[in-house]
């Protein structure tokens, strides 16, 4: 290998001081880029939709969306307070699910698969492998904000209930005009999307780790060992599953808005 010459300038103590920006040749920049537009363009999507308050329920089949779940207040439309109403009127622009939707939120901020992707594509840090970041200083997650990321276990269980009251969601679903037992595309997406939410959930590090991190001979807990197996299959396809959801949610909640705002009907299979 060629030796590469250090070069002066400013750069973060112990890192290599190398002349060119990077030796790399090929579209390093493309995944950054791209995941930095999806990313934006879902939370555009789901901040404009989560504050609309509106299109986000159909009362004939009991579609509710994920992104106004669970709706807890009297401005909600009837049929969609599956847990009661404990609050008054909503303020307007603030989405009905504002109890829940943070801890979502933060349960993937600190996500290890998306902080390596926000760390790469907005924050370029560093932006690819083998590609040097333009920061000179580096702590890592040892100081505030970062050490918030500490806290991914916790929003893991508050992510558990939200994933609970989805499902009992997809359960309303299941409800034809007349009131009794119906089936519609809109169940099946909202069963999809509840799936790969679970897949998600459950794929989570933490979730592996409670299950078995700290276990010693797992040969004493058979029960437990064949459920961190299962865990670890989700685990390893915990990248997988952070994309798809993501576009599942989209789907959801666009389909329930057209159902909801009259654009299109529902296609029934049962009542």
């Amino acid at each position: 290998m060629a030796h590469v010459p250090f070069s002066g300038g400013v750069h973060a103590p112990g890192r290599a001081r190398i002349a060119a920006r990077t030796l790399r040749e090929d579209r390093w920049w493309l995944q950054p880029l791209v995941t930095f537009v999806c990313f934006s363009a879902w939370l555009l999507y789901g901040l404009v939709r989560a504050s609309l308050q509106k299109d986000y329920f159909v009362a004939d089949y009991g579609y509710l969306t994920p992104f106004a779940s669970p709706c807890l207040s009297t401005s909600c439309v009837p049929g969609s307070t599956h847990f009661g109403t404990p609050f008054g009127e909503w303020p307007a622009l603030i989405p009905f699910a504002a109890l829940t939707l943070p801890f979502l939120l933060l349960f993937r901020l600190t996500c290890y698969y998306y902080r390596k992707a926000y760390y790469r594509s907005f924050w370029m840090s560093p932006p690819a492998c083998a590609v040097p970041e333009a920061h000179v200083s580096y702590s890592g997650e040892t100081r505030f904000p970062l050490i918030a990321q500490n806290l991914h276990r916790y929003f893991f269980y508050a992510a558990v209930v939200i994933s609970l009251i989805n499902t009992y969601d997809v359960l309303h679903a299941f409800r034809g005009k007349d009131g009794g037992f119906g089936l519609g595309l809109g169940t099946l997406i909202l069963l999809a999307n509840v799936v790969l939410l679970w897949c998600y959930t459950l794929g989570c590090h933490s979730c592996r780790n409670i299950i078995g991190g700290r276990l010693n001979h797992f040969s004493k807990h058979p029960l437990r060992y064949k459920a961190w197996g299962w865990v670890g299959k989700l685990n390893a396809r915990h990248m997988t599953f952070a994309w798809i959801t993501l576009g599942s949610l989209v789907v959801t909640d666009a389909y329930i808005a057209l159902v909801s705002s009259g654009t299109i009907g529902d296609f029934r299979f049962i009542n």
